[in-house]
């Protein structure tokens, strides 16, 4: 069987909802083919199997459709191609305007008293091209529609101005004496081109967060080729290639460091506005900015595979993808244009039977079939879409498409992982106990000795710690480890022990610790909801030792012939940003519940830092997606935030999941926004970003159902000539897509934070 393809096909021609509506429809009937056309980005997403329809098939059923298209190209070629079809497209609202503009001033002289009347024949002559050449495209696409069974905007309008124009050459050829309509019809379709003009610079500014993400990406990079530095394309590059940054330039690939050190701005990709510092082996990626020092630096990925590439498929992917509120409004738009028609027909027959004159009475039918569009109602929805995943990426939140976005404004329940979500994901040196007339210093540098051959999280833990306090190891020699238990080793002739309470207390023969660490035995199993820890039970119960292990720190022992030197504890300490985001999150009217696979007393104390009362401990990975879907069928919409592999299968059962971008790809993979910001105030942000898209899109929708409530009404009655129609027209799709825009002023929370501190 075959594997299913994707791509994209870039659409011109499309002018209105139910162009796209008709478009998709067309798509979706080929055989194995599922699409989804976004008018405001003029792409069609389309999965197909090639074995029975291709790509060639698919661009044909477009055209068959009255479209052309092309399969997408990169955002600059398209671009390019998109700024030459405006220009033309301006050139001709231009010609088109200095045509009209002296029967503009014959209406303006006329408002104002002046019986100023151009000739006939001069009127007649200054409306031809604009009818026949200016609004050609109106005629093709007309022609296109009803040739496939569906009518669209260009119908309306072609049939509107039509009727106005040969209803005007009629009373010239038959010198009926009565008023002409020339200005009328050449006016409306003047514009109508201006609103889409209009319209098109909107679009831009939707998507211009897009193409700021493109051209964050440097142009040129210093490569090391044949002894000498050379400045070559960055698209050039090649992976293992070796180039350098210098201060204040931007990087042009993602590489690791293979020299030097420096503060990397990397928050057009996070979010995150604090330079992060780089060092040998880290990785760094492409646009970011080098603020500080020289970085000699390897590509490891380039071109598409980079960080920014991968952001912007996201992206682009998103804006692409069609919202569920939208379906409303794309069943309206199949019908709306029929309706329209029949208004039009019942509104020139009532006038007509009234008693009015013929041309009074088509001339109110053209008003109701120019005021009645229905664009405003298909760009309702997705440039809101377009403007909210391009913000939410420069915010460093990548949502993978509109479903999401749309989903997370009703989750009512978030349940967190904690290691590597709630938590940092790796044990630091928390507390350092020496016994009796033992040195600190003297402990921490004995335990670096020993654990500078180990490869255990607590050992590298321990020996970053002895890095920072400027503390070199000595040499330890007769290296022995058991894995899960200790090691130990000969410093200075004498054998030392390092491991856990157990491996010391059986190794050193001693019964019980008796230097206040003493050993406890399993706590009790947690219960959701538990608020304080039970008991504990047996030998120390409440003893100076037991408070480490109930803050949820893991415990080793030095010990040196028999004796115990002192204790180190180690934990997953919590993240800076975790406790206040889960108030927020609570102060949104969420209910916050933290999964663990670690024992009852780590998740507990970890629970009760971030503020959680809701935590299940000891849970196994097979066992999240049940509990997920436990409360799914509890009637709640529930978020998931994971990082981890044992974390996809819950991530994909929730209704809206989210992958820290530290976590490991399968989880970014099964997840809907992937934060690039490692911090749980991202979910906040996305959520809140959720909300307020939302209510835009509410507004949206509203004004446009509104303007055509309350404007074919008013044009049936007469109360509203075609030149006030078409500009109404014209500027219903500018208001909506203006209020779209309005999202750009949103801002993470992350940023207030920054900005106020």
């Amino acid at each position: 069987m075959a594997t299913p393809q994707h791509t994209e096909l870039q659409i011109t021609g499309m002018h209105c909802a139910s162009c796209s509506a008709r478009l998709e429809k067309a798509l979706n009937q080929l055989p194995e083919v599922t699409a989804v056309v976004n008018i405001a980005t003029e792409k069609a997403s389309v999965t197909f199997n090639a074995a029975s329809t291709g790509i060639p098939a698919l661009i044909e059923a477009v055209r068959q459709t009255g479209f052309d298209a092309h399969v997408a190209r990169d955002f600059a070629a398209e671009k390019k191609e998109k700024d030459a079809l405006y220009r033309q497209e301006q050139m001709r609202f231009f010609i088109s305007a200095a045509l009209i503009s002296p029967l503009l001033l014959e209406m303006v002289l006329m408002i104002l008293g002046f019986h100023f009347m151009l000739p006939v024949w001069l009127q007649w002559l200054l409306a031809t091209p604009v009818q026949f050449w200016a609004g050609a495209r109106f005629y093709r696409g007309a022609y296109a529609s009803l040739k496939s069974g569906g009518s669209n905007m260009d119908v309306l309008i072609a049939l509107g101005t039509s009727a106005a124009y040969f209803l005007s050459v009629g009373l010239v050829l038959f010198d009926m004496h009565q008023p002409v309509y020339f200005e009328a019809s050449a006016t409306l379709i003047t514009l109508v081109l201006l609103g889409k003009l209009l319209e098109a610079r909107a679009k831009g500014k939707a998507s211009a967060a897009l193409e700021a993400l493109f051209n964050l990406q440097p142009k040129i990079a210093h490569v090391e080729r044949d002894g000498a530095v050379i400045d070559v394309s960055a698209g050039q590059l090649r992976p293992g290639e070796v180039f350098i940054v210098r201060p204040g330039e931007g990087i042009p690939v993602d590489a690791v460091v293979l020299e030097g050190g420096s503060s990397v701005n990397e928050s057009m990709l996070t979010g995150e506005s604090l330079p992060q510092a780089k060092q040998v082996n880290d990785k760094v990626y492409a646009a970011t900015l080098n603020q500080q020092g020289l970085l000699r630096c390897s590509a490891i990925a380039v071109g598409s595979q980079t960080q920014l590439a991968a952001i912007i498929r996201m992206v682009e992917q998103a804006q692409g993808s069609k919202a569920p509120i939208q379906k409303l409004a794309d069943r309206i738009s199949s019908i709306f244009v029929p309706v329209v028609l029949v208004l039009a027909l019942i509104t020139f027959s009532a006038w007509w039977i009234l008693g009015k004159d013929f041309s009074n009475a088509l001339i109110n039918a053209v008003s109701v079939l120019v005021i009645a569009c229905p664009c405003a109602l298909g760009l309702a929805t997705p440039t809101a879409i377009v403007v909210a995943t391009g913000r939410a990426a420069h915010a460093g939140i990548l949502v993978k498409d509109a479903a999401a976005l749309e989903r997370a404004h009703q989750l009512n329940v978030l349940v967190l992982d904690k290691t590597g979500t709630l938590t940092e994901g790796v044990p630091a040196l928390t507390d350092l106990l020496p016994a009796a007339g033992v040195d600190a210093k003297q402990l921490l540098g004995i335990a670096a000795a020993l654990a500078q051959h180990s490869t255990h999280p607590l050992s590298i833990a321990l020996a970053t710690h002895a890095r920072q306090q400027n503390i070199a190891p000595d040499t330890a020699s007769g290296f022995n480890e058991l894995a899960g238990s200790g090691l130990s080793g000969v410093i200075g002739g004498t054998k030392y022990l390092l491991g856990s309470p157990a491996f010391i207390a059986q190794s050193c023969g001693i019964a019980s610790i008796q230097n206040g660490t003493p050993i406890p035995p399993p706590t009790p199993p947690l219960k959701v909801g538990e608020s304080s820890p039970p008991p504990l039970q047996g030998e120390g119960g409440g003893g100076d030792g037991l408070p480490l292990q109930q803050q949820g720190k893991s415990l080793i022992m030095v010990a040196r012939d028999n004796t115990l030197l002192g204790t180190i504890a180690f934990a997953d300490t919590l993240r800076p940003g975790s406790k206040d985001a889960v108030a927020k999150l609570r102060a949104m009217g969420i209910r916050v519940v933290m999964l663990s696979g670690d024992n009852a007393a780590t998740a507990r104390a970890i629970a009760q830092q971030a503020g959680i009362d809701e935590y299940l401990a000891e849970v196994l990975p097979q066992d999240k997606a049940q509990h997920v879907a436990s409360f799914k069928n509890k009637g709640s919409v529930v978020g998931m935030v994971g990082d981890g592999i044992n974390d996809a299968p819950a991530l994909a059962a929730a209704d809206v999941s989210f992958a820290m971008k530290s976590g490991s790809d399968i989880a970014i993979e099964a997840a809907d926004i992937t934060l690039m910001h490692n911090d749980l105030m991202s979910v906040v942000n996305a959520i809140d970003l959720s909300r307020v898209t939302l209510a835009k899109i509410r507004q949206n929708l509203f004004f446009a159902f509104a303007y055509n409530v309350l404007g074919i009404p008013l044009a049936a009655i007469g109360l509203l000539n075609p030149v006030i129609a078409g500009g109404a027209m014209a500027m219903s799709s500018v208001s909506v897509i203006s209020n779209a825009l309005l999202l750009k002023k949103w801002e993470p929370e992350i940023q207030l934070q920054e900005k106020t501190s």
